[in-house]
């Protein structure tokens, strides 16, 4: 199946990549970009992303269960997620200034 109209990027290309990814480190987070960017592509219009980013859940998934691991082993990906996303959202207040002007 056709994913990516832009790139001709398939469903199974994009598998293959995350899985080789997560071959690499199987704890990693993994969006759209990086998947993007080890495929040696880059998003054109990006309008693929969300069904990408469902791709690479339901690959990610399958690949923790296909994969012997202890609960000890099992990591929370929303958490890290949620975590990811506090700390630039952070970055991008500090960055902000209001009421300064360069004089």
């Amino acid at each position: 199946m056709l994913v990516c109209s832009c790139n001709f990027i398939t469903e199974k290309e994009i598998e293959d990549t995350i899985v080789s990814l997560l071959d690499e480190d199987c704890w990693q987070l993994i969006v759209p970009a990086k998947v993007y960017h080890a495929m040696e592509k880059r998003g054109r219009c990006c309008g693929c992303f969300p069904n990408v980013i469902d791709i690479i859940i339901r690959t990610t998934e399958q690949y923790h269960a296909r994969r012997d691991s202890t609960d000890g082993d099992i990591f929370d990906f929303m958490t890290r997620l949620r975590q990811f996303h506090e700390e630039n959202r952070r970055a991008d207040l500090e960055r902000r200034r209001k009421g300064h002007r360069a004089a």
